[in-house]
């Protein structure tokens, strides 16, 4: 007996100690680290990780070098640091007065991988006076094949404006129509690419213009690439910006010049096959301290997730809203008494209906399965063994998907390609386990841990898919010590569960 409660004891003692840890832990982070408790409370920063990638060619000197990102309005870069063992960095000037990091080595051999991290701060109010020269125009020379369709398509569009504004606005409205393609712009098309056939136009009728890369800002992308826009400078010395993708006049919101000159973004002398690609977090600081904070090194309390690299950032900002599932499964099953279709598979479902949205996930969920379920009704009649069963209907899931998601493509329903995003393995078993449900229980007990499993992540989806949570959950690890206290908390309750209080429906109502 006395074993026995110093046993709870030392269970309640634990429970404690991860509760008194968790909160310590957030309110260390919210008033020692200032770290806010809502999302956009406070000034955003992106940190952005490029990578750049070369295969070296042997006995040749290495040079690369990669244009950095200046203050612009609304951005301004607070730091920046590199990974680059082996090689010699120097942060100079490029031809135009922009920043450039510039690795060296004398040789090397095979794939190269250099890392450069930059800091940015939001912040809608900042401005920077900007002196917009604009470059000499270069002459254009056209093949002559080319030059009578660009001669009158050139003539065709100055006939039609008043100024280089009116110019460019009226080219870029050519560009954009997918119905009626001028003639003329459909031949030089086939010629030349879309950016520099605008340019070549421009720079034809005396307008400086050139292409400028930037990229947009989205939380806990990966494998991001510089996206084109075109510089055009007006008479008065403002610049307006064009996307070379839809032709639309002016820069979106959450997007970053990286490089506002002519030249190209990256030069590698000495390798071949260079790209360079990137990975970008966002983080909330308060305005305030974001200067002295990126100065200064933190103590070894404020353990937080920017520590690591973005790409692994942006794979913990799904893995920590796990447990917020888990907790949930837990309350719904040991409180409620919810039956659910496999212990924790409302919690990946709810993970997949966050990449497919909760409408798509629950039909493509309901397709896979039901056809699954047909599929598996007929393998029970073969006698297979569990193995060869269960590996049949993996790969009859994988082919479900497959038909389904090919056929909404061509069917031109793009929603249904996210279908993909289903655990397979889980979907397999699933299935397996209705069936044998169906064949043991009947159909009715399948319908009911169905519904429930669905209802389950349906509701995890709401918690996991809550901006505040998300950010919460990410911002102040302490919650996870939270998370395990309640759920060994819960772990022992041995009370009465919400579905079967109904049993003493009929003693209340003898009472009444």
């Amino acid at each position: 007996m006395k074993k026995t409660d110093t046993s709870k004891i030392a269970f309640y003692i634990i429970i404690a100690i991860l509760l008194v840890s968790g909160i310590a832990s957030i309110l260390y982070r919210h008033y020692v680290d200032h770290q806010p408790w809502f999302p956009g409370e406070k000034a955003r920063i992106w940190s952005i990780e490029g990578q750049v990638d070369f295969k070296a060619l042997p006995d040749r000197p290495l040079t690369v070098r990669l244009n950095l990102p200046q203050d612009q309005d609304g951005y301004q870069v607070l730091d920046q640091s590199t990974a680059s063992s082996g090689f010699g960095l120097s942060y100079v000037s490029g031809s135009g007065g922009e920043p450039v990091a510039e690795w060296t080595r004398r040789e090397a051999e095979g794939n190269q991988v250099l890392h450069y991290k930059v800091n940015i701060l939001e912040q809608k109010t900042f401005s920077v006076e900007e002196n917009h020269v604009a470059p000499p125009v270069p002459e254009v020379v056209w093949r002559a094949s080319d030059r009578t369709a660009a001669r009158a398509l050139a003539d065709q569009v100055y006939a039609l404006s008043a100024d280089y504004s009116s110019f460019a606005r009226e080219l870029s409205s050519i560009f954009a129509r997918s119905g009626q393609v001028d003639q003329n712009l459909q031949l030089l098309r086939s010629v030349y690419s879309d950016t520099e056939l605008f340019t070549k136009l421009l720079n034809y009728k005396g307008i400086p213009a050139h292409p400028v890369n930037g990229l947009f800002l989205e939380d806990g992308r990966r494998n991001q690439r510089l996206v084109q826009f075109l510089k055009v400078y007006l008479e008065d010395g403002s610049v307006q910006y064009y996307d070379m993708r839809s032709f639309k006049l002016g820069l979106p919101e959450d997007f970053i010049i990286w490089n506002d000159t002519s030249g190209s973004s990256l030069d590698v002398f000495g390798g071949s096959d260079s790209g360079v690609r990137f990975a970008m977090v966002q983080q909330v600081m308060p305005l305030g301290g974001i200067l002295d904070s990126f100065k200064e090194d933190l103590s070894i309390l404020s353990f937080s997730i920017y520590d690591l690299p973005l790409a692994e950032q942006s794979i913990f900002k799904t893995m920590l809203l796990i447990p917020l599932g888990v907790l949930i499964v837990v309350m719904l099953r040991v409180l409620v008494g919810v039956r659910t279709s496999g212990t924790f598979m409302p919690v990946l479902l709810a993970m997949s209906f966050m990449e497919t949205t909760l409408i798509t996930g629950l039909l493509g969920f309901l397709l896979v399965v039901g056809t699954g379920l047909v599929i598996r009704s007929y393998l029970s009649r073969l006698n297979l063994l569990l193995v060869a069963r269960i590996s049949a209907v993996i790969i009859s899931v994988i082919c479900i998907i497959t038909v389904f998601t090919v056929s909404s493509y061509k069917l031109g329903l793009t929603e249904g390609l996210k279908i993909t995003y289903f655990p397979i393995i889980i979907l397999s078993w699933t299935i397996e386990r209705m069936s044998i449900l169906w064949e043991e229980e009947g159909s009715k007990e399948v319908v009911i841990q169905g519904g429930s499993s669905l209802l389950v992540a349906v509701v995890v989806f709401l918690f996991m898919n809550s901006n505040f949570l998300r950010y919460f959950v990410f911002n102040f690890l302490g919650a996870q010590l939270i998370f395990m206290a309640v759920t060994l908390l819960l772990g022992s309750y041995t009370g009465y569960r919400l579905s079967e209080l109904r049993r003493f429906s009929p003693l209340v109502e003898e009472q009444s």
